[in-house]
């Protein structure tokens, strides 16, 4: 009876863990990469468009992203809605495409990112103590109502505990891989 709620509970943990790496995955880090732009909004012809759904995205070596847009015409569009993104990263017209120069980062900046990957972490295992405490209501409801037996609910409050338990493994294991990523040079 219980085993709903869990695979209800698994499924928001998901969400959690797919939240957060999307978070991460728009830090920038002292390498290029392609997801660091991939979700600025473009406004064009009036609508507005992710840039990923308007540009190739490359990355020809570590230091530098490469935006190559579809339409030629949207090109000044592109750079400006990348100049207004809160990256702090000087787009390049070449004609042809979009240039990007990851500047290296300072050990300031480093700890600074750091702290905030912390503090995204932080968050995402109070979403998960709170959809764990939201089943764990239910769970009780459902054995007051006399749904569950006592047995029932034993054995779901330690499979419930089990599984907050292997999530929130996991958002450590994404957060040191993460704070790895920003402190190699």
């Amino acid at each position: 009876m219980y085993q709903v709620e869990m695979k209800v509970l698994k499924q928001k943990f998901e969400q959690v863990i797919d939240k957060i790496q999307e978070d991460f995955r728009n830090i920038r880090t002292g390498r290029a990469t392609t997801g660091l732009v991939e979700g600025i909004l473009v406004s064009y012809y009036g609508s507005t468009t992710p840039l990923k759904q308007m540009a190739t995205l490359s990355t020809p070596d570590a230091s530098q992203i490469l935006v190559q847009p579809w339409d030629k015409n949207a090109m000044a569009d592109i750079e400006l809605a990348i100049r207004n993104s809160d990256l702090g990263l000087s787009p390049v017209n070449d004609g042809n495409g979009i240039r990007m120069i990851i500047p290296p980062m300072t050990q300031e900046r480093r700890e600074e990112l750091i702290r905030s990957v912390s503090r995204k972490g932080e968050e995402a295992r109070i979403a998960l103590r709170n959809v764990r405490g939201e089943t764990w209501d239910r769970i009780k409801r459902m054995e007051k109502d006399g749904d569950l037996t006592e047995d029932d609910r034993y054995s779901a409050e330690k499979e419930l505990n089990e599984i907050i338990d292997t999530f929130n493994k996991k958002v450590e294991e994404i957060i040191k891989e993460k704070e790895k990523e920003i402190s190699s040079i």
